[in-house]
């Protein structure tokens, strides 16, 4: 058999663990060839590849970013190709003139919905889910996750020193434009005071009340996590906002502070390594056994897959009902409402 792996969307950690995962797995143990696809569906357009052995596949576990590159292109959108042909058809023949058997797509939600309907114009397509947010449907957890938890409770970690000797209120903006997961795991891991997810909702008094009930108690510093996808009233990021309507109300000084892309860059974490690795597998295991039209994904803790027909365009959200929101709740921890 001879697959095609390529990356598409936002970069994210362990891309490259999941590229390894995927093709050193149809190399060594399946005897399959393995091409690489340059910067998302554009390089299926333009027949932009590389062929990949064992040797240039070595070194890349624990690099950040993605070796192929990535874009955001989306087939699908009702447009003609510089070649004059539609996107999707266009695809469909380089796939058939590349003699691919079946095409590796490691994406977030846009990426397995447009696998999904790369599928079902007869495409042989296997998704891999990606994405720091961890917000794709159908999987318990997304490679790169824990590594973007790490680095916002790393920062959250070094903001309390500064937040305690200048008796400040600190609001950090972390990455989550729907989904709050970042927000929540990385507010809870670092002590957070108050903790705001767009999934919820938030009632500015209450945040308020909670940052001077501290106060009253002898706290004058406090955390604030914000998720950036969180309503305001105003444009831009979040954070400002939050951090002005704080500072009116209690008096008390606040800054803001925007992680932004960090989150996303770097070496990824162990923990994602090994899961990109098990996710990588898993999909070559499906492409052998001729299982396409699927994603592979995290269930009960296990490696397993389910149709992609079922994740586009649906996204796993937050609920009040969380175990981290009821325990953080029971410890006195603001959600805002």
């Amino acid at each position: 058999m001879k697959i095609g792996i390529l990356s598409s969307g936002g970069d994210c950690p362990g891309i490259n663990a999941t590229i390894r995962g995927v093709g050193k797995t149809a190399l060594m143990y399946y005897g399959m060839d393995v091409i690489g696809i340059h910067s998302g569906f554009i390089g299926l357009l333009n027949k932009d590849v590389q062929t990949f052995d064992e040797r240039s596949l070595s070194g890349i576990l624990n690099l950040g970013g993605t070796i192929l590159g990535t874009s955001r292109e989306k087939p699908f959108r009702k447009r003609l190709s510089s070649l004059g042909a539609e996107e999707p058809h266009l695809i469909k023949q380089n796939y058939d003139e590349l003699g691919l058997d079946c095409l590796v797509c490691i994406g977030g939600n846009g990426t397995q919905k447009t696998a999904a309907m790369l599928s079902q114009l007869g495409l042989n397509v296997v998704g891999v889910p990606k994405t720091i947010d961890n917000d794709v449907f159908g999987t318990e957890i997304t490679f790169g996750f824990d590594t973007a938890v790490n680095i916002a409770t790393e920062a959250i970690d070094r903001l309390h020193s500064t937040a305690n000797s200048h008796k400040r209120v600190m609001v950090v903006e972390v990455m989550g434009h729907h989904a709050g997961w970042i927000a929540l795991y990385t507010g809870m891991a670092g002590g957070a005071d108050v903790i705001l997810l767009p999934e919820l909702g938030y009632d500015m008094n209450k945040v308020n009340a909670t940052i001077l009930d501290r106060a009253h108690r002898g706290k004058p510093y406090s955390i604030v996590v914000v998720a950036e996808g969180i309503e305001t009233p105003e444009k831009g990021h979040p954070s400002y906002y939050i951090t002005r309507m704080i500072e009116e109300a209690t008096g008390i000084e606040c800054r803001d502070t925007v992680l932004g892309y960090i989150q996303r860059g770097g070496n990824p974490s162990p923990f994602d390594r090994n899961l990109a690795t098990r996710l990588g597998g898993h999909a070559t295991e499906l492409i052998a056994k001729e299982r396409f039209g699927r994603m592979v994904c995290v269930k009960n803790g296990t490696i397993d897959s389910i149709p992609l027909s079922e994740v586009g365009s649906k996204l796993k959200l937050i609920t009040a009902d969380n175990d981290l929101i009821i325990q953080g709740s029971r410890m006195g921890i603001s959600f805002g409402y």
